[in-house]
């Protein structure tokens, strides 16, 4: 099952390598102000919903600073492990919306309530950007046009998971693409 997924340190691991090569290929396109070079300028985060024996290394917000003098602007890469601000890892938050919408085997929301420690507000926070505010953002909009049909706006995330689990060969491999394809717009089939 799915959700099993997120008490395994390998699907963690995966995310943080697709994680590096996204800050890496960020870092080599400069400072997107002046064109100054980016330095390392990592911070901690402590995101909810993972496997308690993860490293501290998967913990790090790659982050950048600009290395120009008078510049100094901080440059975040594309993140496959973190969802904007949000306290949750982001897998944690395309895992849990997938099932309420799927509702396996009678799955409930007070169950992925107590089964992922989330509260019903948090919940319902993010039912609410699900259905009314990732569909008309322009970033969707961006990538709205290299998904299928079949994809319908009211029912993601859902649906770009399955079609990513449709062609991927592990349920790893599959998040960690849907994911990537979320954060940068790249590698969907």
């Amino acid at each position: 099952m799915i959700s099993e997924l997120l008490e395994r340190s390998s699907l963690f691991s995966l995310l943080h390598r697709i994680e590096k090569d996204l800050a890496e290929e960020h870092r080599l396109k400069r400072c997107p102000v002046c064109g100054g070079p980016l330095h390392q300028s990592n911070y901690t985060r402590k995101p909810r919903g993972g496997p308690d024996d993860l490293p501290e290394e998967i913990l790090l917000r790659q982050s950048f600073c600009c290395g120009r003098e008078g510049c100094r602007v901080r440059s975040l890469p594309p993140s496959c492990l973190f969802m904007g601000r949000r306290v949750y890892w982001g897998v944690v938050i395309l895992v849990v919306m997938t099932l309420r919408q799927r509702r396996p085997e009678g799955r409930s929301t007070i169950w992925l309530m107590r089964t992922f420690g989330i509260s019903r507000k948090t919940l319902f926070r993010w039912i609410s950007y699900f259905r009314d505010v990732f569909p008309l953002s322009a970033h969707w909009q961006r990538l709205r046009g290299r998904v299928g049909s079949y994809v319908k706006d009211d029912e993601l995330p859902g649906a770009l998971v399955d079609s990513f689990l449709q062609y991927a060969e592990t349920a790893e491999e599959a998040l960690g693409g849907c994911l990537r394809f979320l954060a940068t717009g790249e590698g969907y089939f």
